[in-house]
């Protein structure tokens, strides 16, 4: 049964200083998506991924210490393919995806519009692409597990404070009504079908002690196929894991 994890590390090499790859190793997930990687492979020390007995793929945004997304796999995939053929995105280091006998797996860091302006336009531009994106790709590949930070909470149950944050990129109603949109288009919410209670967060703030006091946002997702769901048996937020303002989701597919 494949576990699959999915973790904004903001800065791998700060995440290993934090003892990130001792967390990996005692996790031994079979697949582990990174976002915001914020690394190019030959500023990292790869053995230590090696020595986890990972097979592993970066595609790094063009900027040094920015952006950039990976794969870590046990099993070496049949192909991966990295950034979504949309260059404005790919120089970013957004997308990367690793293809296997029956599913793929597909790291995606979307962008955050939290400067307002010119970046929440590329957003809900990415956002439109994106879904034509995987329009497109799951008439190919129907069984699709898209996991990553999509720095959008879909509902109220999503936020500690809905009402305040209703005006907040992340939070907007037309950045919802796109996962809704999503959703529809033949994806589930892994971890919400299986868990509907609230004050269940992804990523907190580092101010005002947000985790110590679990005000957080739930915006890292693993949204599957719905041709996958009969095989999902486990979702899971790992907020003890702490080598970022984000903490890994997992789930396992059998």
């Amino acid at each position: 049964m494949p576990t699959i994890i999915s973790y904004n590390v903001n800065g791998i090499r700060a995440a290993l200083k934090k003892g990130w790859a001792e967390w990996a190793k005692a996790t031994n997930a079979d697949v582990i998506g990174l976002q915001e990687t914020k690394a190019h492979p030959d500023q990292l020390d790869l053995s230590i991924f090696e020595e986890l007995g990972y097979h592993h793929y970066w595609f790094s945004a063009q900027k040094k210490g920015y952006s950039g997304v990976a794969l870590l796999c046990k099993e070496k995939p049949l192909h991966v393919e990295y950034g979504c053929g949309i260059e404005k995105y790919d120089f970013e280091g957004r997308v990367i995806r690793a293809d296997f006998k029956d599913y793929s797996v597909i790291s995606a860091y979307f962008p955050s519009g939290t400067t307002g302006g010119v970046r929440q336009d590329y957003k809900m531009d990415f956002l439109a692409d994106f879904q034509v994106y995987i329009n497109e790709l799951k008439k190919e590949i129907p069984n699709l597990i898209i996991s990553g930070d999509y720095n959008i909470c879909h509902e109220a149950i999503d936020i500690h404070n809905p009402i305040s944050n209703k005006k907040s990129s992340g939070f907007l109603p037309e950045e919802r009504a796109w996962v809704s949109a999503f959703l529809e288009s033949g994806f589930v919410d892994s971890f919400r079908h299986l868990n509907k209670d609230p004050h269940h967060y992804s990523w907190w703030s580092y101010r005002a002690a947000s985790r110590e006091r679990n005000k957080g946002w739930r915006i890292d997702y693993h949204m599957i196929s719905e041709s996958l769901l009969p095989r999902l048996t486990r979702a899971a937020i790992l907020s003890d894991a702490k080598h970022s303002d984000h903490c890994p989701i997992l789930i396992a597919i059998d």
